[in-house]
């Protein structure tokens, strides 16, 4: 398997699933991630932070991560262990602020009507396909540009920067 491969267990939301109810304001204040982690999208899904594992795949509709340009939405669902987020589309600042923290997306047209909570996919963000391992139905997804597999590969934007600069000072 490819290190732009994820593999994992559906968790689906659906439309305009905004960056409030991905993590409530009210625990933007907390300083331990585990605690503020623990309140995950509590609002639509109260097991959801108690429950993911490593490697879950969050599915939905259109616009996900819409609303305020919220960095620990992205941050607190790559802690949790999200292997990747696959949407019908993305809010652009959600999508942007994903890339650079590392968390890895793919927009799917139809994939929401196409797959349920537990259900298995695997996603080839190279590729840009999408298979639910549970149906045998495979999805285009937009392919993500080189560039961008590489700071999703080094764990975000800052990481991607020290390789880059590493590697210009030969070591």
């Amino acid at each position: 398997m490819s290190r732009f491969m994820v593999k994992g267990r559906v968790w689906k939301f659906g439309d305009d699933v905004d960056t409030d109810l991905i993590i409530p304001g009210r625990y933007l204040m907390l300083r331990n991630m585990d605690e503020m982690a623990s309140h995950v999208l509590e609002n639509v899904a109260p097991e959801f932070a108690r429950e993911v594992r490593k490697g879950d795949v969050v599915v939905a509709g259109r616009n996900f991560g819409c609303g305020s340009s919220r960095e620990a939405a992205p941050m607190l669902l790559r802690h949790l262990g999200v292997g990747a987020v696959v949407a019908e589309s993305f809010a652009r600042i959600f999508f942007r602020n994903s890339i650079n923290l590392g968390l890895p997306l793919a927009e799917c047209n139809n994939i929401s009507k196409n797959v349920e909570k537990g259900h298995q996919l695997e996603v080839d963000l190279k590729n840009g396909v999408v298979k639910n391992l549970s149906t045998g139905k495979n999805f285009n997804a937009t392919k993500l540009p080189d560039f961008l597999l590489d700071i999703i590969d080094a764990g975000g934007a800052v990481e991607a920067l020290r390789r880059k600069l590493r590697s210009s000072k030969g070591g």
